[in-house]
């Protein structure tokens, strides 16, 4: 249910997004979700992967429960405390977002709930 749209027109993808998805069907809105470890209520590390790895595991819970996948994911919104650790956050989303990734933006917020490193939302459709 989602097409990549790639074109020359506009700058290519600097990571793993697709610089426009087009999608029709039934959307699956996903709220920020902070690396919180459901089975501990806290976060697994101090670390921007582990946290990304975290928030990550996160939303791949919801989409399961909901009957949906990671292919299904049209747009995600990362937050992060420190543009700083945006390559290492890179680094974790590539491992999750590998072939016709989602459109994506990211960027540095003044602060996140609890003094995360970062938070993702997601849009999926089916």
């Amino acid at each position: 249910m989602k097409k990549v749209i790639s074109t020359k027109g506009a700058p290519a993808a600097i990571g793993p997004y697709s610089q426009g998805i087009a999608s029709e069907g039934k959307f699956l809105i996903i709220s920020g979700q902070l690396p919180i470890d459901p089975a501990t209520g806290n976060f697994p590390g101090e670390d921007i992967a582990s946290q990304t790895e975290q928030s990550l595991k996160n939303i791949e819970a919801i989409l399961c429960e909901a009957g949906y996948t990671v292919e299904d994911v049209v747009e995600t919104t990362v937050m992060l405390s420190d543009i700083a650790d945006f390559a290492a956050m890179n680094e974790v989303y590539a491992k999750h977002f590998t072939e016709n990734c989602p459109a994506r933006c990211a960027f540095q917020v003044a602060a996140l709930p609890r003094n995360a490193k970062v938070e993702i939302r997601a849009v999926a459709c089916k």
